[in-house]
């Protein structure tokens, strides 16, 4: 009944939108100014609904309805279709909401992404709109302890990360832990008291902290070199203030003799964002004004549409390190080879990979799209087992973390595409060809992440072992993978 149901409500959303069609078949939209576009795409509900009978469908129907009105949202954005797409932001705003269930808070920041992707086709009406949104350094601090605190994948990361490094650095007199992610100081209190506790004695140890903003750097140094004197443990900790794509490797002071180890958590695919991809923000005929986009496509035999959004070329869509004789190709990123090969060339001991598995970083919007919906439907889930509804701080997380991440993944391209999540079977042979190889995670790593998640009574969630990498799932769906690795010709 509920796959009939939902056909029947596939062919009504479809004649809606034909009937649509048809009504706009006299007008174009290269001879619309844009003004006239901007009014077509308002997101509040209008003064009656296509489908009075929207606003009555229970959760699992409004959920559908909701995940096919996106869908078919994105490909009208995808072809430059942008009467359609208001239509089906017009209809998504009947059922979406922030303050919803899952699937309305997840349709309510998509929508948002995808207005934002449109817009952008207008540099001064995108920048006029969004010339007060900014978000304090405070509230950027704030929204990602908030994640720590009611999420326990970093949590996670942190456990079986230490635990790698204790196993690694068994016996070593001096060990330097760079952290490329430096903001949380519960993590380096734990194993500064695990290394204290070594029957051999702490050895020395050395943290440089890699954070954007200074004042996350000061107060990890507080904390730490007071934990640290309280153990009575030789230390000192190194701030470096750079986002990691400006980070110069050399800076990072690894002296003769110490042990390296290095801690990415959800850091290293910022740097797979290449300057010369050719997509729509970059494109030289989108930098025309709306008259000269016109000529241009009346002479040229592609469409908008194809101006919008290019596959590019279809052999190399699989992997966006994948190269072409086209001068139109995502090529390898070249601040991704040189950090790992730079990296590579510090010997490090030990090297431990956290980063979200999905794939967010193909050519195709629509594709880019299905998987976010599917990867942050589950985020959200964790949220809804865990807090209520109407919480300041889960509508915090959503907001200035989630919203913001669906954002960059849908609205943006080129260097400014900075979220391109990959799954762990990109990452492996990206890390083997820098000179990396695998470190099996151990079983007491395991064990370790499980207890943590019985003693918090963190339910629904669950950690698999795949070739020797962890996988943190949400059910069994894996939401972020885990793994260790060390220069190949350490011992």
């Amino acid at each position: 009944m509920e796959q009939v149901a939902f056909e029947l409500l596939q062919i009504d959303l479809d004649k809606y939108l034909l009937a649509a069609m048809v009504q706009e078949e006299g007008s174009s939209s290269l001879s619309s100014s844009p003004l006239h576009m901007f009014s077509l795409m308002s997101l509040s509900p209008g003064l009656g609904s296509p489908f009075p009978w929207l606003r009555e469908m229970g959760s699992e129907e409004r959920g559908l309805c909701l995940i096919h009105l996106l869908l078919v949202c994105a490909n009208h954005v995808a072809a430059g279709s942008i009467e359609n797409a208001n239509i089906c932001l017009e209809c998504i705003s009947h059922l979406a909401s922030p303050a919803g269930d899952t699937m309305q808070r997840i349709a309510a920041y998509f929508t948002e992404a995808l207005a934002d992707r449109i817009l952008k086709g207008w540099p001064g009406l995108h920048k006029a709109l969004n010339s007060t949104k900014t978000t304090s350094v405070a509230e950027e601090i704030l929204v990602h302890k908030l994640f720590y605190e009611f999420c326990p994948f970093l949590k996670l990361s942190y456990v079986i990360t230490n635990q790698a490094i204790l196993e690694a650095m068994e016996g070593e007199k001096v060990v330097h832990i760079i952290d490329l992610n430096c903001f949380e100081p519960t993590q380096w209190i734990s194993l500064l008291r695990a290394l204290s506790a070594r029957p051999d004695g702490p050895p020395h140890v050395r943290i440089t902290g890699v954070h954007e903003q200074n004042e996350v750097l000061d107060q990890m140094a507080h904390r730490l070199n007071e934990e640290a004197e309280k153990l009575d443990i030789l230390f000192q900790f190194n701030p470096i203030v750079s986002k990691l794509e400006n980070l110069d490797v050399k800076s990072l002071c690894v002296k003769t003799g110490e042990a390296v180890a290095v801690s990415s958590v959800l850091q290293l695919h910022s740097l797979l964002a290449v300057n010369h991809e050719m997509t729509q923000m970059d494109s030289p005929y989108l930098s025309k004004s709306p008259c000269t986009l016109q000529r241009v496509l009346q002479t040229n035999p592609c469409t908008l549409g194809e101006f919008l959004e290019k596959d590019v070329i279809n052999a190399c869509s699989a992997s966006p390190d994948s190269a072409s004789s086209s001068p139109i190709y995502s090529a390898p990123s070249p601040k991704m080879t040189s950090f790992l090969y730079a990296l590579c060339g510090l010997s490090p001991n030990l090297m431990v990979v956290t980063e979200q598995e999905s794939n967010h970083n193909g050519f195709n919007l629509t594709d880019r799209i299905t998987e976010a919906l599917n990867f942050y439907a589950a985020l959200f889930d964790c949220l809804e087992s865990t807090m209520p509804r109407a919480s300041i701080e889960r509508q915090k997380i959503e907001k200035m973390l989630f919203g913001k991440e669906i954002k960059n993944i849908i609205a943006c391209e080129g260097v400014d595409r900075t979220k391109r999540h990959e799954k762990l079977d990109k990452w492996i042979p990206r890390l083997e060809l820098a000179g990396l190889g695998k470190v099996p995670l151990s079983y007491h790593a395991m064990l370790q992440a499980r207890r943590l998640l019985q003693s918090s009574n963190y339910h629904g969630y669950k950690i698999k072992d795949e070739n020797s990498c962890f996988m943190l799932c949400w059910q069994d769906q894996p939401l972020f993978s885990v793994s260790a690795w060390r220069f190949r010709q350490y011992r």
